[in-house]
């Protein structure tokens, strides 16, 4: 699966180069946070692809938080006196929607599928080389 993906990321950065080439060495640069999405169960990849997770962020509901709570307070506070203060609030608020899941037992991920992911040192093996030759390798 791996090699595909490669080459399919491969093949669209040679299309970019013909219509957009200032965009090629973006996508070179960032070719290893593309693909880091392979590293996890395969059941995970359309969660993984999801940006259902912020969108419930920005829409919660009466009473709840997220970025709406952030804009209304931003819009009453008007300006804030440094970055540090907007981070201290975004991180209230996303530290009280954790513990609001995690109070109703709600996952993304289920824990049987996240026994799954692979430790960290078990990953440092994929950033090295031709991920195509790595990943001919482990199929054969």
């Amino acid at each position: 699966m791996f090699a595909l993906v490669a080459r399919d990321l491969l093949w669209l950065t040679a299309m970019l180069r013909k219509q957009f080439p200032g965009a090629v060495p973006v996508m070179e640069a960032a070719r290893d946070d593309v693909l880091a999405f392979l590293h996890f169960p395969q059941e995970h990849w359309p969660k993984i692809w999801s940006t259902n997770p912020l969108e419930r962020l920005n829409v919660a509901p009466r009473g709840a938080l997220g970025s709406a709570v952030i804009k209304r307070r931003t819009n009453v506070v008007g300006s804030f006196p440094n970055d540090a203060a907007i981070v201290r609030l975004e991180s209230s608020q996303l530290l009280e929607q954790q513990e609001e899941w995690q109070l109703e037992r709600r996952r993304f991920f289920s824990e049987p599928t996240m026994a799954k992911i692979p430790q960290p040192e078990a990953l440092l093996g994929l950033t090295d080389g031709d991920p195509a030759e790595q990943a001919a390798v482990a199929i054969s």
